[in-house]
């Protein structure tokens, strides 16, 4: 079943679109687009980091996404500088003192453009089993905090009043996003994960009436957008990492289109918890 390369290529992209829709959708509400980057640029660093010491580059990566969030919320509660200026320092530092390690490691091979753009189509079914086993890990751990999530996007401290624990929903959210860009690096690259985190999610706003929703639609234009990179890459040989985020910015394009809007406002009418809701908080 999984001989051919163009079909392990679908399987495990499809596998991690339907995973990371959710996780995106919070990406989009909670404004954290540049959270994922960082977390994405330190992925350079984990795959450094497990040639220097000859670990597996998916947990290493996902063991580093985890501690440079864990930088971020003690720098914040420290430091006198602002989120975006702490994001902007670990991602650029992170991803230059990777990209200088792998530099002083001259007796190693790297393949620096699969790590910053993926290598879809070299795939293997290990790397499927991950994906699939990951995704479904964290889409399940993802459903526990959910309720205790999505109230801390909409207030803070009515998630507190209601005894929702949201500060530890936010930390163990930092850690799935961790999970994802590291199963994510070797499909769609270092510099390409953010784009398939938010632009899918960003794409359901326009057709969603309420978060769960989203979710779900987030996660077909996703996978959507990896099939039809794909078949495009496949085509017109051009770069399958780079394809697939066109395809899912073609949806996204799309989306912007004038189309009746009739339902969806009759439906948030009845639906006060709805998308559009949550993503203005």
């Amino acid at each position: 079943m999984f001989d051919d390369f163009f079909t392990r290529a679908v399987v495990g992209g499809v596998g991690l679109a339907l995973f990371a829709g959710p996780l995106g959708c919070f990406i989009v509400w909670r404004r954290l687009a540049y959270f994922g980057d960082t977390l994405a640029h330190s992925a350079l660093l984990g795959v450094a980091m497990a040639l220097l010491l000859d670990m597996n580059i998916t947990l290493t990566v996902f063991i580093i996404s985890v501690v440079v969030s864990m930088l971020l919320i003690l720098l914040q509660r420290k430091s006198v500088l602002t989120s975006d200026a702490l994001l902007g320092l670990l991602a650029h530092g992170t991803l230059a003192i990777g990209l200088v390690f792998l530099a002083f490691m001259t007796w190693v091979r790297v393949d620096l453009m699969g790590f910053l753009f993926g290598d879809i189509l070299a795939i293997t079914v290990e790397d499927i089993a991950v994906i699939w086993f990951g995704g479904i890990t964290v889409v399940i751990i993802l459903s526990v905090i959910w309720k205790s999530l999505l109230a801390s996007t909409v207030s803070y401290e009515i998630a507190v009043a209601e005894g929702l624990k949201p500060d530890l929903a936010n930390l163990v959210f930092m850690v799935l996003m961790a999970g994802i860009i590291a199963i994510a690096m070797k499909i769609v690259g270092v510099l390409l994960i953010t784009a398939l985190l938010i632009i899918p999610a960003a794409t359901s706003r326009k057709f969603s009436v309420s978060p769960e929703i989203m979710a779900v639609i987030a996660s077909i234009f996703g996978a959507a957008s990896v099939w039809l990179g794909l078949e495009g890459s496949l085509k017109w040989d051009t770069p399958a990492g780079p394809s697939i985020v066109v395809a899912a910015l073609a949806f996204f394009i799309i989306s912007l289109l004038p189309l009746p809007k009739f339902k969806r406002q009759e439906n948030e009418k009845h639906n006060p918890s709805s998308a559009s809701e949550v993503s203005n908080q």
